[in-house]
């Protein structure tokens, strides 16, 4: 699903950034990825997505997606 439409990111983009860890702030997505920094109406989803991914990968035996 596209995050940011004006720079064509992906919640799949953002999510192997972080996962690689080139990517932890709003920062580092503008940075890396170009999100956001045109209208910004996609900065808050980002940002949750971020959380979300930095939350996973600190912890990722709660992961229960990846529990198989």
């Amino acid at each position: 699903m596209y995050i940011c439409i004006c720079k064509k990111v992906t919640d799949g983009q953002i999510r192997k950034a972080v996962q690689e860890q080139e990517v932890t702030s709003m920062r580092g997505l503008r940075s890396k990825l170009g999100a956001c920094d045109q209208c910004g109406k996609c900065a808050v989803q980002a940002k949750q997505l971020i959380r979300q991914c930095l939350l996973e990968r600190s912890a990722p035996d709660s992961n229960p997606r990846k529990a198989a």
